[in-house]
């Protein structure tokens, strides 16, 4: 990754769009984020501001965000004194990660004030600071820094607002800038707002045109920068200029929030459900340990009740000997009838032949109703571990909501005691996701058992189309269509695939059929079907393709 001083830079321009607009609400979404809803310039804007220590940023975002129903204090502060501010300038300090948000106002009393909204993305030191101008005073943060953390910068209500401290390093868009001989780390040593990305990326342009410098940092002073997008060898680069360093299959946005957007959404959103669901996905982890070691006991139990066939044999074969075996005998060699072998079969010297007979009968009586008992119970453990191995699965790719509907699942199933909520919760419809395909039709996707019982067997019509992964646990995906082109089946088909366990796999093959062929059995657990007369596609998922036709 690369949001450096330069990329910094590039974005500050970007949000050039913001200065004029109205602050109509501010939100808190969770600890570490803030979004702002901005009207300028006729449109309506949502700014993204988030201190995660790995996905620090500011940018424009359309994606969606689930607020807490009660706002934290710091949102609460926001909202007072900046909702319904208008931005009068969004400005870079120096070169530095960091982006200045001033906000003209009015307090309780209808009088005129200036803010300072100070968004510092610099990793784990990252932090959201609000700034009385007029006193150069910190009003709060959305993290704290007591005097006994750090002595240079006091981050704490009423204390005096310090910058970080300066790098002292070189301008690089000074005119007397001059990068000719240095090394990546020397560039970055000497010359603010690099990363080595960048610098790497100067370097080997220098090498093939050495006045390429004043090309590559205007893509940075551009007043409407393009973003580009790399991935290798299982990283990911981005930067405001093309990484040709990086070879030429660098994926260009239209603008920098949208690259941000495409790359932070689903990292970002995975790690809010992390915070939100690291217990529940412990709880299953435990589960599924618990009922795979309780299924190798049962298949030992089930193996040694198999011979039982041997122990009818050998009641059978004293019941045949009656008149060589007598009682006080320990053990008696006879021949089986079946295979004319002798054996050898154990006898308790204190009961007559007829007495061990019988005792082999009942011990086989019990085996044979042990083996039904036992194979009863593998074939509820097993189930067992396929729900829960689903309900791992959809965790792993749920969304805040999702999870929700997961544990009340789990209460209604009667595995977890349900949450106490202060307040009663009315009946909600499971909140299904939508797509539409490259030829128009609408398809909706289920992400866990709660909704693709929903969208199966409530949303779809019977000659809708239905589609699951083929013997791999998924979502349920409808086409809203009774007939289908192949090209939206290839894509509903896809976003099949990327629901599914096989996520990271290539050629995954998909079921699909008219909802009428879906049935649920009687007593199944929740988001268990069977299905007939299907028809099989082969799709490698994709996660552009499914952004680019979320609706």
């Amino acid at each position: 990754m690369a949001f450096d001083g330069l990329f910094t830079k590039a974005m500050t321009s970007e949000l050039q769009q913001l200065v004029t607009g109205r602050i109509s609400k501010v939100h808190q979404p969770n600890q570490l984020e803030l979004l702002l809803h901005i009207r300028a310039q006729g449109k309506n804007h949502k700014l993204l501001i988030s201190i995660h220590p790995s996905y620090s940023r500011i940018h424009l975002t359309n994606t969606a965000n689930v607020n807490p129903s009660e706002p934290p204090m710091f949102c609460m502060l926001l909202r007072k004194h900046i909702e319904g501010g208008v931005i009068t300038g969004v400005d870079q300090h120096g070169s530095d990660r960091l982006i200045i948000l001033r906000i003209r106002a009015r307090n309780e009393i209808g009088d005129e004030i200036e803010r300072e909204l100070h968004v510092e993305m610099m990793g784990r030191h990252s932090n959201i600071i609000l700034v009385d101008t007029e006193r150069d005073m910190i009003l709060d943060s959305l993290k704290h820094l007591p005097p006994s953390v750090n002595s240079y910068r006091t981050i704490l209500p009423g204390q005096d607002y310090v910058f970080p401290p300066s790098q002292d390093k070189q301008d690089p868009f000074a005119a007397d800038a001059d990068f000719g001989g240095l090394t990546d780390k020397e560039i970055v040593s000497r010359f603010a707002g690099f990363s080595p990305v960048t610098a790497k990326e100067l370097n080997y342009r220098l090498e093939r045109n050495p006045d390429g410098a004043a090309a590559f940092l205007s893509d940075f002073n551009a007043p409407q920068p393009a973003g580009y997008y790399v991935e290798q060898n299982g990283k990911s680069y981005f930067s405001a200029t093309e990484l040709t360093h990086l070879g030429q299959d660098n994926m260009r946005f239209d603008n920098l929030s949208e690259l941000l957007d495409r790359i932070y959404y689903a990292k970002a959103e995975r790690d809010r459900v992390k915070q939100q669901a690291g217990d529940l996905e412990r709880w299953l982890q435990n589960e599924i340990a618990k009922l795979k070691l309780k299924l190798k006991k049962l298949q030992k139990e089930q193996d040694q009740a198999k011979k039982r066939d041997q122990l009818q044999l050998n009641g059978e074969l004293i019941m045949a000997n009656l008149h060589t075996i007598k009682k006080g005998m320990k053990q008696a060699e006879v021949v089986n009838y079946y295979n004319e072998e002798t054996v050898t079969i154990t006898l308790d010297p204190r009961k007559t032949p007829i007495e061990n007979s019988q005792k082999y009968y009942s011990r086989y009586q019990k085996a044979k109703t042990a083996v039904v008992k036992t194979h009863e119970q593998i074939e509820k453990t097993e189930e067992d571990i396929r729900y829960f191995e689903l309900l791992m699965q959809q965790v792993q790719q749920a969304g805040l909501s999702d999870i929700e509907e997961i544990r009340e699942e789990l209460a209604e199933q009667g595995y977890m005691k349900a949450q106490k909520s202060k307040k009663k919760k009315k009946p909600q419809k499971p909140n299904v996701e939508h797509y539409v395909s490259s030829t128009g039709i609408p398809i909706s996707v289920g992400k866990n058992n709660k909704q693709n019982d929903y969208v199966t067997f409530k949303v779809a019509s019977k000659s809708d189309t239905w589609l699951h992964t083929k013997d791999i646990p998924g979502s349920h995906v409808i086409i809203h269509s009774q007939e289908p082109d192949e090209d939206t089946i290839l894509e509903a088909a896809s976003i099949a695939a990327y629901f599914s366990k096989a996520r990271e796999s290539a050629s995954v093959p998909v079921d699909y059929t008219e909802v009428r062929q879906v049935k649920k059995p009687s007593g199944a657990k929740p988001g268990f079907v069977i299905y007939f007369e299907q028809k099989t596609v082969y799709v490698t998922p994709d996660e552009d393709l499914v952004l680019k036709l979320k609706k």
